[in-house]
């Protein structure tokens, strides 16, 4: 999310958590968030992709930030890190055919959630769907957001799915108008069809 009359459109609907990108490569990247938006019980996620510590509490600081959701080859030991510091992690893996879960184990004491992506060219908003059923393999005991090109398209699909792992899912490139500018109307619709 980046401009306040949208995040305002978007706080409106039936929204657990709404992100705020810090990749300053992202076509999505946020510096400034408007003042004196009123965000209620939606959780403020800061989305990161390699940054350093002093970056991510800066944001944390400025922005009121909620959740960190790391989307680069952070360690665990920085994880680890923020962590200690009180701070609450949503680790992202990126998931092909020939992803293998047994890399998020060492992530599950350093990670409140783990979220899965699909594997594309940037790290995220690539508006591509990755294969769910690779999700069968993963069995660990740390809840999940499933992500990747979900659209107004996939509302069966999304209902049909069943994880016990998965807590929620993770919207983004599919409901844009523009980047960062995402389509209340269409959100409102697909939010109203998944919970029929």
């Amino acid at each position: 999310m980046k401009y306040r009359s949208n995040i305002e459109e978007i706080l409106s609907l039936d929204i657990d958590f709404m992100g705020f990108i810090f990749h300053k490569m992202s076509s999505r990247y946020i510096d400034k968030l408007p003042e004196g938006i009123d965000f209620g019980n939606v959780k403020k996620v800061g989305v990161f992709v390699n940054s350093s510590e002093r970056e991510i509490l800066l944001k944390i600081e400025e922005f009121g930030l909620d959740f960190l959701q790391l989307h680069g080859g952070e360690s665990v030991g920085f994880c680890s890190n923020l962590k200690e510091k009180g701070h609450k992690i949503i680790k992202v893996f990126s998931v092909d055919d020939n992803f293998d879960f047994a890399k998020c184990k060492e992530y599950l004491d350093v990670s409140d959630m783990f979220l899965f992506d699909a594997k594309g060219v940037n790290p995220g908003g690539n508006g591509v769907i990755f294969n769910w059923q690779k999700l069968d393999e993963y069995n660990l005991q740390k809840p999940f957001l499933l992500s990747g090109g979900i659209g107004i398209n996939h509302v069966s699909a999304v209902k049909n799915f069943y994880h016990p792992g998965c807590i929620g899912i993770d919207v983004n490139s599919g409901f844009e108008d523009s980047p960062g500018k995402k389509n209340d109307k269409l959100l409102k619709r697909f939010l109203e069809e998944i919970n029929k």
